[in-house]
């Protein structure tokens, strides 16, 4: 399946090597394109993807020019240009995405556009998720996490992390975009969007039976139910505050349904896998730093108590005030660096510091390079939380990428951690399975395996105990 996913590249490559290799004539960045029509993807994909760049960088600095996946590309390794290409000048790079992963999602999703209808849509997404919105999730949110959490420690088995994580997103993500909704049409999307899940990386290939295919057909019932919901709302004539109703309201501009569907699949998309991913290395690193973990522990301990020892639900004032929990979340997001670079394609010939960018090369600002750089993260494989004391250096510290395109999502993906961290922390113990440490990428990166662990509840006893009661 690999051999043939490669092949396609390497066609694709040459065809679009025949078309401008004429055209390419100032001088491009230092760099290797690999083998011929092949590049250097082989390369890319036989270690971890960090060495590769890491190797690319120490030889050629901090930009270079590749070739993976079919495409002649630009890596970018520093915060200057990052801020050139996701700030500055972002008009003159569009977002790119292969188009097998556009038609899983849906072509008019926000982060697929650029210019005023990007604008629009994210002004709608923007406000769907502003403070005072997710002020009044606080506690729906913190029933989510109770709840998966009671069911993890139930049966006492081992979980994988990653996934049930990712169930937990899931569930804050519907919450997000619907409010409550009613269970039949909940479990119906969660069926249809976890085969779109599952087909989302897979081979793009509409042979009846293979994960992509089935992705597809069930990106057809999830278009239905979606309109079957709209309709519904439209019927109710009540102004909801959820993302569902910011887009049913728009004053700038009226959606179609098509629209609306395509962008609720896509923050669904965005909302799951990479905070799940921060929740289980931020288990991971905790879990690996048991004195880092009794400092959180007592400091939401403090507030446990406050709220008559979880009788009470967290206010949203709390979860802003979360100082040594925050920096641990902060660290984990540049340890992990989930999102290790982001795709852009630039519209016309771009120089930049005498280089040429070529019109239709792909330009990759590298996240991952950034944050492990020694000379804004000292010891940079150190887990250090005491290092956001002191703010890092502008354009140093990109977790949710930077400019237009960053992610709207931002401050629920941190809210979602934050609950969850206080829940689990002083209600539970967990034991990480296994003795494997190393990292695996599907796409983002996850501790190998999903991190296998066992959790289980505090007795009355050790919570008086940390709480220093007698």
């Amino acid at each position: 399946m690999h051999a043939l996913l490669f092949l396609v590249a390497f066609i694709s490559c040459y065809i679009f090597i025949k078309r401008n290799r004429s055209r390419v004539t100032g001088k491009l960045p230092p760099g290797s394109l690999g083998w011929p029509y092949i590049g250097e993807t082989l390369q890319l994909y036989s270690q971890d993807p960090k060495v590769f760049f890491a190797k690319k960088q120490k030889r050629y600095g901090e930009i270079f020019k590749t070739h993976i996946l079919g495409c002649p590309s630009i890596m970018l390794a520093s915060p200057e240009a990052a801020r050139f290409v996701l700030v500055n000048q972002a008009h003159l790079f569009k977002p790119t995405y292969p188009k097998s992963k556009e038609n899983l999602i849906g072509p008019l999703a926000l982060f697929f556009h650029q210019g005023e209808y990007h604008t629009c849509l994210r002004k709608l997404v923007q406000g769907s998720l502003s403070l005072d919105n997710l002020r009044r999730l606080v506690p729906d949110i913190e029933s989510i996490a109770v709840s998966m959490l009671e069911s993890w420690a139930a049966g006492r088995h081992v979980i994988n992390t990653f996934h049930e994580m990712k169930k937990l997103s899931f569930e804050v993500g519907i919450l997000a975009i619907f409010g409550h909704l009613e269970g039949n049409q909940k479990e119906q999307l969660k069926k249809n969007y976890s085969i779109l899940d599952k087909g989302y990386n897979s081979f793009p290939t509409k042979l009846p039976g293979t994960p992509y295919k089935k992705a597809l057909l069930a990106r057809r019932r999830l278009q239905e139910i979606l309109k079957e919901i709209i309709f519904e709302r439209k019927e109710k004539r009540v102004k909801e505050r959820d993302l569902l109703g910011c887009l049913l309201n728009s004053k700038d501009e009226t959606l179609s349904e098509d629209q609306i569907a395509d962008n609720i699949i896509g923050v669904l998309f965005a909302a799951q896998d990479t905070t799940a991913s921060a929740l289980t290395w931020i288990l991971k690193y905790l879990h690996d730093h048991p004195k880092l973990l009794e400092t959180v522990k007592a400091e939401q301990k403090a507030i446990y108590q406050l709220n008559d020892n979880g009788s009470l639900h967290l206010t949203w004032a709390q979860t802003r005030n979360m100082p040594i929990t925050y920096k641990v979340m902060l660290e984990s997001l540049r340890m992990a660096s989930i999102i290790s670079f982001t795709f852009r394609e630039a519209v016309t010939d771009v120089k930049y510091k005498g280089y040429l960018i070529p019109k239709g090369w792909k330009v990759m600002p590298l996240f991952r390079n950034i944050h492990h750089n020694p000379d804004f993260f000292p010891n940079p494989q150190q887990f250090d939380p005491s290092r956001f004391e002191v703010a890092p250096k502008p354009n140093t510290f990109m977790p949710f990428g930077s400019g237009v395109h960053a992610c709207p999502g931002n401050e629920l993906a941190k809210l979602e951690m934050l609950i969850m961290v206080h829940h689990l922390v002083t209600r539970y113990r967990w034991k990480v399975v296994g003795s494997e440490s190393g990292i695996q990428y599907g796409p983002f990166p996850i501790p190998m395996h999903g991190l296998p662990a066992t959790l289980m509840k505090e007795s009355i006893q050790e919570k008086k105990t940390i709480c220093g009661g007698s």
